[in-house]
């Protein structure tokens, strides 16, 4: 073999080998990644951090920070420079309208329960919010609490056949499996009370149970029956037939008209 040949197969032997050694020694290095520095044209905002629907109590983790394009910040947004608690503050409020995972929430979005329309926003569509009077007797004790399930009963003194009141007396369930929306002025029960002795209940009802049960506080006393909450839709069972009726009479428009509102919800 000539020398030039030599020389020429030694300096291709010492380039393969030169490449090998880089490819190796790169190889070894540990990855790095990139943390990008927040940008400076970027605020945070509150927002939803779920699809929220409307009339639904917000708790811990339906919103979240979320960065924000401080050009394109709305001053009606709620931003964390500037009130910094907004998250634990917004806890407790309903929402007035829907909201999808990612929108910003402003004030009109909510409602709080120092607002006048609280308890509207509190109701389900088509549902109607009712007071009736109670008392520790009337009312459980005391021991009914808002979001609790309850039953209307209706004790009425019944007349003879001369139209005179006497000692005889009728109670029917009227009502079955009722929310409660409040008790006084109480949305919700507060940390460590036990019960809430109040002189109203305002319940949650359907047009119709709403009127009935306005005439049947014209006819007699109304109490409220608490309902287990392992079984808050399961129907009233009674073996007093004087009780099965669960009926009052409504007169709309001139007209009288018999109707049963035990299970109407």
């Amino acid at each position: 073999m000539s020398a030039m040949r030599l020389l020429i197969l030694l300096i291709a032997v010492c380039a393969a080998g030169g490449t090998a050694f880089l490819v190796h020694q790169m190889t070894k290095r540990p990855a790095q990644t990139a943390v990008a520095p927040a940008p400076a044209d970027e605020v945070h905002i509150l927002a939803a951090a779920r699809d929220i629907e409307i009339g639904v109590r917000l708790a811990p983790g339906d919103l979240r920070w979320q960065p924000w394009p401080k050009s394109a910040v709305n001053g009606q947004f709620i931003t964390r420079e500037g009130t910094p608690g907004a998250l634990d503050e917004a806890t407790g409020a309903v929402v007035r309208v829907p909201m999808i995972e990612g929108e910003p929430v402003v004030e009109a979005k909510l409602v709080r329960s120092s607002d006048g329309g609280f308890m509207a926003a509190r109701l389900q569509p088509g549902m109607r919010a009712l007071s009736i009077e109670i008392s520790a007797e009337t009312g459980a004790g005391g021991f009914i609490l808002p979001n609790d399930r309850v039953d209307v009963i209706l004790t009425r003194e019944l007349a003879d056949e001369g139209g005179r009141r006497g000692k005889a007396f009728q109670t029917e369930t009227i009502l079955q499996s009722v929310r409660v929306l409040a008790i006084d002025q109480n949305y919700e029960q507060v940390e460590g009370k036990q019960v809430v002795v109040g002189k109203t209940a305002t319940l949650e009802l359907t047009p119709v149970q709403a009127e009935a049960t306005a005439l049947a506080s014209a006819a007699g006393e109304l109490q409220l029956s608490l309902r287990s909450v392992a079984d808050p839709n399961s129907p009233v069972e009674t073996d007093d037939t004087s009780a099965q009726g669960g009926g009052v009479t409504l007169v709309r428009y001139g007209v009288q008209k018999q109707v049963s509102v035990g299970t109407d919800r």
